[in-house]
């Protein structure tokens, strides 16, 4: 997450948030810390959510970053006789905040990450045939994580964009914990992070 720091524009501060896992835990020590920030008057002005995830083959292959255009709840609605019926199908809700579309470019530009929806899940998909309907729902999907959703949900309580970055340490489908890199997920990831300040330092959020 980044505090607004008008004394000092040149050099965005940062701070690091460890969440949990899964939207729930996200969602509330993201707003957690948001509120605080807000009670304290140094509020934030931009949230990113980021981490390890799955990717989709052969789009997002293991040890590739993916930044996301779209942070989308993959399986928040219910299943119908039809197939699986999304919260917005049922007349509330939402399932998809859409980060701020001249930073996501500025990012995956700066990082050579690749650029689509990063699902965010509940369980973590472990057969062929879920990832098949996944992408099925979902055409532009790249990755799936835990978190993204939850963390968007809490930024826009507080009006605040949000941007989501995911290192790949494994394919999306049949579960396979013998092969997961997530080593090279967490250097790729790393080095990312390295290259993010800049392109905030550059982000006009009026833009």
């Amino acid at each position: 997450m980044s505090p607004g720091n008008p004394a000092s524009p040149a050099s965005p501060a940062a701070e690091i948030l460890v969440a949990g896992v899964g939207p729930a835990a996200a969602a509330a020590a993201t707003a957690r810390a948001l509120a605080l920030a807000e009670a304290a008057g140094t509020p934030y002005d931009l949230v990113v959510s980021t981490g390890i995830g799955g990717g989709f083959a052969p789009d997002a292959p293991v040890g590739s970053l993916v930044v996301a255009d779209a942070v989308t709840a993959a399986d928040l609605g219910a299943e119908t006789p039809d197939g699986f019926l999304p919260v917005t199908g049922l007349g509330f809700g939402r399932v998809t905040h859409e980060p701020p579309p001249a930073l996501v470019a500025a990012l995956a530009a700066a990082t050579g990450a690749a650029v689509g929806t990063v699902l965010t899940v509940s369980t973590v998909t472990g057969t062929a045939e879920r990832a098949a309907a996944l992408r099925a729902r979902h055409p532009g999907a790249l990755a799936e994580a835990m978190e993204g959703f939850g963390v968007a949900e809490a930024a826009a309580a507080h009006g605040l964009p949000v941007l989501e970055l995911r290192a790949v340490s494994n394919p999306v489908g049949p579960r396979d914990r013998a092969a997961w890199r997530i080593g090279d997920a967490l250097a790729a990831l790393t080095e990312a992070f390295g290259k993010l300040a800049p392109v905030l330092k550059g982000w006009n959020r009026h833009d």
